[in-house]
């Protein structure tokens, strides 16, 4: 069980959730609507869930080869879990995520669909481009984020709004490419600019809404991205650069919360909230990156 753990990363599928319930703040803030079900909630849930951990699964699937040089202690190099279980166990996952979209609606369903070609894409080729790696793994958040949009069918008026998460996934991945060895500074600096363009969009639409209070969600999650990235810029070692992938990946939940939060809809927020001590919990005991 415990090698499983390890494969799937259970903190990182927590996240997923605060994804979706962003992506359903933010359609009913510009769409006026109100919220649905909770039997709905937990649908889009699980599904954006077992999308991510499909996405996950494949991730190491993919790199078992090179895991073997690099990342000798994950499950698979490691021999606790065969390369064909590790399949099956990805696809199953992105089958179910895709059939638990289909029953909130076909928008859903076909963001689900994309989702699941932008993770095989990013495992199986894109990983490796210096551009097209962090810009796809940036579309995958940005499509999960429009998984919880997708329940309002809100996605053709709201498609710009995973801009934000492509940018932002794309800046944690430019920076987990130097992981392993350290002494990347060009990456760091680079995802900082981009940091710094995520954080004055959320400044922009949290004056937009008027919902002030937003900015408490905000400023937790600037401290969690940025106190780490500055402790790597300044050591360039690998285990700070790590560390600033774990709290860059962990604080896409205070992210979301600001979502919901300049949404106004301050029960999802402090909800989203709720799941980071667990998140940050289970980063402990299974690696993040």
């Amino acid at each position: 069980m415990k090698a499983w753990l390890q494969l799937i990363r259970p903190s990182n599928v927590l996240t997923a959730i605060s994804d979706v319930l962003a992506g359903v703040a933010i359609a009913c803030f510009f769409t006026h609507e109100a919220l649905p079900t909770i039997q709905t909630l937990i649908c889009v849930s699980l599904s954006s869930m077992c999308l991510y951990m499909g996405g996950i699964v494949y991730n190491d699937v993919f790199d078992a080869k090179l895991d073997r040089i690099e990342r000798p202690e994950r499950p698979i190099p490691r021999g606790r879990i065969s390369i064909l279980s590790a399949s099956f166990l990805g696809g199953i996952s992105f089958m179910l995520g895709c059939l638990l979209a289909y029953a909130i609606n076909i928008h859903a369903f076909y963001i689900a669909i994309a989702i699941v070609l932008m993770c095989l894409l990013y495992n199986g080729k894109a990983k490796h481009h210096f551009i097209l790696g962090p810009i796809v793994m940036g579309c995958c958040r940005g499509l999960n984020l429009l998984l919880g949009v997708a329940v309002l069918s809100a996605v053709p008026s709201l498609w710009y709004i995973s801009i934000v998460p492509i940018l932002y996934i794309a800046a944690v991945t430019n920076i987990s490419r130097g992981e392993v060895y350290g002494n990347n500074k060009r990456a760091i600096l680079v995802s900082l600019v981009i940091y710094s363009l995520v954080i004055i969009t959320f400044i922009y639409f949290t004056v937009l809404s008027k919902n002030y209070a937003a900015l408490l969600f905000l400023f937790l999650f600037v401290f969690m991205i940025l106190s780490p990235l500055f402790k790597a810029l300044k050591s360039l070692d690998p285990r700070d650069v790590k560390k600033s992938v774990k709290y860059g990946v962990l604080a896409l939940i205070l992210m979301n919360a600001s979502w919901a939060a300049i949404a106004g809809f301050w029960l999802i927020a402090i909800f989203i909230c709720a799941t980071l001590p667990l998140s940050i919990l289970l980063a402990k005991k299974y690696s993040v990156t």
